[in-house]
């Protein structure tokens, strides 16, 4: 008589990873059944951003305040741009927030992939989680700023600062809208960008040039009521005229509202990120041989 046994090994399930071919789905739960390597690179992003810094995350304040001096001295003083009745400073850092998350994201985000080229050739997991985790990583680096932005308006108001004093309304309960719309932005600009710096090395090269650019044709040095009535609409095009405007709308109770600019930049963003999720994935079968 003899009997059989069952081998442990035969109830061990089996994964079995397969090229994908042509468009496929996201598959976010498989994104979520990674969660906790997700939080654990935002984790890792944020320490090797401040390892063996002597200032560690005062650059989160340094930056923008930096660029806010600057824009202050030439286009607030030398140039004397209009900011919504405004102290200039104060009306520009508004803007240059939201701004500096927005650039770390993408600069962040595009690099992921090739910054992580070991990783990706020895083991699986999904890569979405690499650009995503890059983009969401730098929300430490706004907490930083925007506590100084609050800082700021709480001091303007308080000693009455060239004549300016605000009390926050109900429009503060649109600010997570508006951080949302700059996550979205950034991380849909993120996603392209990290697909295509796999193939095309010189990406990395155009990412500055492309930051730059975007920067002038956002409203941070300038308000977006210098662009003709009948062009604000398309200028929503640009999603980061949407939460800059957003912003300072929230915080300093300028004047317009962002209204149908913001409903463009929310559709413009939206496309941005579902596009770059799908290429992002169609991409993804090439990322171990290529990279």
């Amino acid at each position: 008589m003899t009997s059989s046994s069952t081998s442990p090994l035969t109830d061990i399930p089996v994964t079995i990873i397969k090229p994908s071919r042509g468009w496929v789905s996201l598959r976010l739960d498989e994104v979520w059944q990674f969660r906790e390597l997700f939080y654990f690179f935002i984790w890792r992003d944020i320490k090797v951003r401040y390892k063996q810094t002597v200032l560690g995350a005062a650059w989160a304040i340094i930056v923008p305040f930096m660029n806010m001096v600057v824009f202050s001295l030439f286009f607030g003083r030398l140039a004397d741009m209009p900011s919504d009745d405004i102290p200039y400073p104060l009306w520009n850092f508004a803007a240059l927030v939201p701004w500096q998350f927005f650039t770390n994201g993408v600069n962040n985000s595009a690099n992921s992939l090739v910054t992580n080229a070991n990783m990706i050739k020895k083991i699986f997991f999904p890569r979405l989680v690499l650009p995503t985790a890059a983009a969401v990583s730098g929300i430490v680096d706004f907490i930083l700023a925007f506590l100084v932005l609050l800082l700021m308006v709480l001091g303007y108001h308080v000693f009455n600062i060239a004549g300016f004093s605000v009390s926050l309304t109900l429009n503060v309960l649109w600010l997570p809208l508006f951080l949302l719309l700059a996550v979205t932005t950034s991380l849909g600009v993120g996603l392209w960008l990290s697909a295509m710096n796999v193939q095309f090395r010189d990406v990395r090269h155009v990412v500055p040039f492309l930051v730059q650019f975007w920067l002038f044709a956002t409203p941070i040095a300038y308000p977006s009521s210098l662009i003709p009535e009948a062009w604000r609409v398309v200028y929503g095009l640009n999603p980061m005229a949407g939460v800059v405007e957003g912003f300072r709308w929230t915080l300093l109770n300028t004047p317009a509202p962002p209204g149908a600019m913001l409903a463009v930049s929310a559709v413009t963003s939206l496309v941005l990120l579902t596009s770059g999720a799908y290429y992002f994935r169609r991409m993804e079968k090439t990322f171990a041989d290529v990279v």
